[in-house]
């Protein structure tokens, strides 16, 4: 349907889109270099953050600060920063007057300095009376101990206006600058910033991971486009896919397999607020050596009419890592790189043993959007008997995500279930005191909750809060709902293990981001099935690049002593889409190192697609 509208589009409202993403682009540039020396300079710092931020004509709080760098931020590069723009758009002046006019309660235009003191020190971010004193000390828009907050907010504007346009205005006037290569774009010409059409609009992922791939039999021409003439050494590799070509893979088919035993879990890809995806991981013991069919798809919920199932066009994958001595010795086996449709799957075999499942989605199609949303769905409302009842609409979110996390699918909930649950939308651990209370007061069969005591539970919260659907929202919210209560930020997913020759079992173990372990084994199954091609001018660079049904990955070998940085252009591709969001960018590679540098899938299935990519030395 996205590509639909991108192909009913007039000319002049893609020139419009394009032209807004220029400016876009353009003053993160300005803010960026007016504290940084060069867009490949990474912040190193909260308060370079906060210098940057506010060059963008932000006014970040601690709490926004903190939000983006976190104990285990060390740096954020340039793209990092244009994601952060996105998300953090400036307040306007109605809004900052309207959260004025909230203390002003009579209108009179003004607030007595007293009362400011006892709100900005007591509470939210609370500040210092020193800080408070700075605001009130200014004669701008102060007088006989009341602040003029019209006032306050025509220089607080104009203030974040100047800073905007002090950092354009050095940008123009420096041609250095102005030429310079930045993270998330291409060359500059005189008609602006050159954006892909068929691109959607930019969404900047905080990892650095990325793939491309080629495979044997595909069209390949080299490519050099003008923004890797600079460079030291370069390498291209181009791969044209036909529509039918794209879900053809051979994947044995379940049925076929029907005598075999089988195991079976649930689980889900969960999207971070810094678009980080975090999801389950899972232990697989198989007692006997026996040849396995390993699948995972999208989990198939219910289809409500006028509402999108966006989770069934993400793209999952599966890692099959072999347990050794400890659980932290952990060896690539195998992944699923066949697929049927929206399932991949491995068939092969198996050593008896224990096994890690690690669930992959690139994150091309799970990724931060925003959508318009007309209006806020209702949770909850009072019968005839002034009782409090969950909507049709809250009951039928409630439903799918019950069977969501209803990992071994029995229609109960066990404790473990519940705990994942409770992790995500809490953060914290139902006990078995805590348990048995909720055996007490809603329905449970074998000491697991039912559909109805689920449903009553999560209903118990707003009764709490007398008919406040606050807690009802921060549940629905952590597990990937929006406002209209469409799953926009999860994927559930399900997983099958088929076992010729034994009984396979799997379990839960985790939910947490992508691990170190799941990153090294997607970059060894590139090397191992990827195209390799040394960069020409310099032969320590090697860029890998795999094709694997709808999926194209690649990584960057830095096999020389010193850090390089590596520019990646993908300008020349159509009808594609990079978990990156970018068209081009920067990638950093340690010394010695591997390094995924982008996913990319083809925006529609349905159409051609060409995949074309310069990685270049800086």
């Amino acid at each position: 349907s996205d590509q639909k509208v991108t192909h009913s589009e007039s000319p002049q409202a893609k020139k419009s889109q394009q032209a807004e993403e220029a400016i876009f682009y353009k003053n993160c540039r300005a803010a960026y270099l007016t504290v940084l020396k060069s867009s490949l300079e990474n912040i190193k710092s909260k308060e370079q953050l906060r210098l940057v931020l506010q060059q963008a004509g932000r006014n970040p709080s601690q709490k926004t600060v903190n939000k983006y760098w976190t104990s285990q931020t060390t740096t954020l590069n340039f793209d990092d920063f244009c994601s952060i723009l996105k998300e953090e758009t400036p307040a306007t002046k109605t809004e900052l007057l309207e959260a004025f006019r909230k203390i002003d309660r009579d209108n009179t235009g003004y607030i007595l300095h007293d009362e400011l003191y006892k709100i900005l020190t007591t509470k939210g971010e609370k500040m210092t009376l020193d800080e408070v004193s700075a605001i009130t000390n200014l004669a701008d828009f102060n007088c006989s101990g009341k602040l003029d907050y019209k006032k306050f907010c025509d220089l607080y504007m104009a203030t974040s206006e100047q800073c905007c346009k002090t950092a354009l205005e050095k940008l123009e006037v420096d041609g250095r600058l102005k030429r310079q290569q930045f993270g998330s774009e291409g060359e500059t010409s005189t008609d602006g910033i050159t954006l892909p059409v068929l691109k959607p609009s930019p969404k900047i992922s905080r990892k650095t991971d990325h793939k491309l791939a080629p495979t044997k039999g595909d069209s390949r021409t080299p490519s050099r486009p003008l923004s890797a003439q600079g460079c030291k050494a370069s390498v291209s590799s181009t791969i044209s896919m036909d529509a039918s070509s794209n879900r053809n893979t051979k994947l044995i088919e379940p049925h076929t397999i029907k005598e075999w035993q089988c195991a079976q879990s649930r689980g889900c890809f969960y999207l971070e607020e810094d678009g980080e995806i975090i999801s389950h991981k899972y232990r697989l013991h198989i007692p006997h050596r026996s040849t396995v069919c390993i699948t995972i798809k999208p989990l198939n919920l219910r289809q409500v009419e006028g509402k999108s199932c966006h989770w069934l066009s993400v793209d999952t994958a599966l890692y099959v890592l072999k347990e050794n001595e400890t659980q932290e010795n952990l060896q690539l086996v195998s992944f699923t790189e066949q697929q049927n449709k929206e399932m991949s799957g491995w068939k092969g075999e198996l050593a008896s043993g224990f096994y890690w499942l690690l669930p992959f989605t690139t994150g091309c199609r799970l990724k931060k959007v925003k959508t318009q949303i007309t209006g806020e769905a209702k949770l909850v409302y009072r019968g005839e008997d002034s009782e409090l009842a969950l909507t049709k609409e809250c009951r039928a979110a409630l439903l799918d995500i019950f069977e969501t996390i209803d990992l071994d699918g029995n229609g109960l909930l066990s404790l473990e279930e519940y705990n994942f649950f409770e992790l995500r939308t809490s953060g914290e651990k139902c006990d078995e005191e805590a348990w048995a209370v909720c055996k007490e007061n809603f329905d449970m069969k074998k000491n697991e909750l039912t559909r109805q005591g689920f449903l009553d539970l999560n209903l118990m919260e707003a009764n709490d809060r007398e008919g406040d659907p606050s807690d009802l929202w921060v549940t629905l919210l952590s597990l990937g709902y929006n406002k209209a209560l469409e799953m926009t930020e999860a994927c559930p997913f399900v997983i099958d293990i088929y076992a010729e020759k034994c009984k396979p079992r799997i379990k839960a173990i985790y939910l947490e981001a992508g691990s170190w372990q799941l990153n090294r084994a997607i970059c060894k199954s590139v090397v191992n099935k990827g195209d390799a091609k040394v960069m020409d001018g310099c032969e320590n660079i090697i860029v890998y690049t795999y094709r694997m049904g709808t999926r194209i990955t690649s990584v960057i070998e830095n096999k020389s002593e010193n850090k390089v940085i590596i520019h990646v252009n993908n300008e020349q591709s159509k009808n594609c889409l990079s978990n990156r969001g970018l068209t081009v960018f920067a990638v950093e590679v340690a010394p010695k190192s591997i390094t995924v540098s982008q996913h990319v899938m083809p925006l529609n299935e349905q159409e051609e697609w060409l995949y074309n990519c310069v990685h270049s030395l800086l």
